[in-house]
């Protein structure tokens, strides 16, 4: 088949971009990374790629939050772009940074009356953490997720809490299929019990202390889905903290998403 073409989408401060261009290629897709000035200055280039991808890092320092600068710079000069893209039937992926941006840019869960129905915040660390996390996919994830059931992927991010504008708000955002990607408990006999619908999950598992242990969410289309562990640290068995116990698999865990997306174009 001919290789799905996929951007990776960069700003200042993003650190990320040619490690997940690397994953994309690994799963059989054609990577090119683009400073985000190239889009704003013709942003056409859009229609040259199915899949699009933000990745990690600390767009623009992250100096007023998380993604809020890259996500206001893609609020309001390609807001219109982006819509098409994903009503196109193609792909948008975010990674940790890449989450925040999608979701504080209102493409991942538009605004309602009472504004923006979700947002990522400060860890209940307030500190900047860095581990290795278990995840359970709850539902239907969309393309990236397709034949996946959990992962063990690392995490490396400050602002990474999902919180719910309230109790209500975040019942609707369960029972309408968003919360794909939940925090499972890393010892493998509680996961076996886990219910990530009533159970607290309690730190180091659920590592920034997320609403209903949210990990990552999708969308009401299922093709755009945004995440804060990062798949893309984790595709070669190599990459397993304990690969040299022979805790790996034949493949990292994250490979699978990358893979997911291409085949979706097969």
């Amino acid at each position: 088949m001919t290789k799905p073409n996929v951007l990776i989408l960069r700003a200042p401060g993003t650190n990320c971009d040619q490690e997940t261009g690397f994953a994309f290629e690994q799963a059989g897709g054609q990577a090119t990374i683009l400073h985000v000035n190239r889009v704003l200055e013709n942003a056409s280039l859009l229609d040259d790629f199915q899949i699009l991808c933000l990745p990690g890092g600390f767009s623009f320092g992250d100096d007023v939050a998380a993604g809020r600068i890259l996500a206001g710079v893609m609020q309001r000069h390609l807001a219109d772009e982006l819509r098409k893209f994903r009503d196109d039937g193609k792909l948008i992926l975010g990674i940790c940074n890449g989450f925040q941006v999608l979701i504080k840019s209102g493409l991942l869960l538009a605004d309602d009356q009472q504004g923006p129905p979700a947002t990522l915040t400060w860890n209940d660390s307030g500190r900047f953490d860095d581990r290795w996390v278990r995840l359970s996919v709850q539902g239907d994830g969309g393309p990236f997720l397709s034949g996946v059931s959990e992962m063990y992927l690392p995490i490396a991010h400050a602002e990474g809490k999902f919180v719910a504008r309230d109790e209500a708000t975040l019942e609707q955002l369960r029972s309408a299929g968003h919360l794909v990607l939940r925090y499972a408990p890393l010892d493998a006999a509680a996961r076996a019990d886990f219910n990530p619908d009533s159970d607290i999950l309690p730190t180091p598992d659920n590592p920034n202390g997320s609403d209903a242990s949210v990990a990552g969410i999708r969308d009401a289309t299922g093709r755009v889905l945004g995440l804060m562990p990062h798949p893309e640290r984790h595709i070669d068995p190599t990459h397993h903290p304990r690969w040299t116990r022979g805790e790996a698999g034949e493949q990292g865990d994250g490979l699978a998403m990358f893979q997911g997306a291409i085949n979706y174009f097969a």
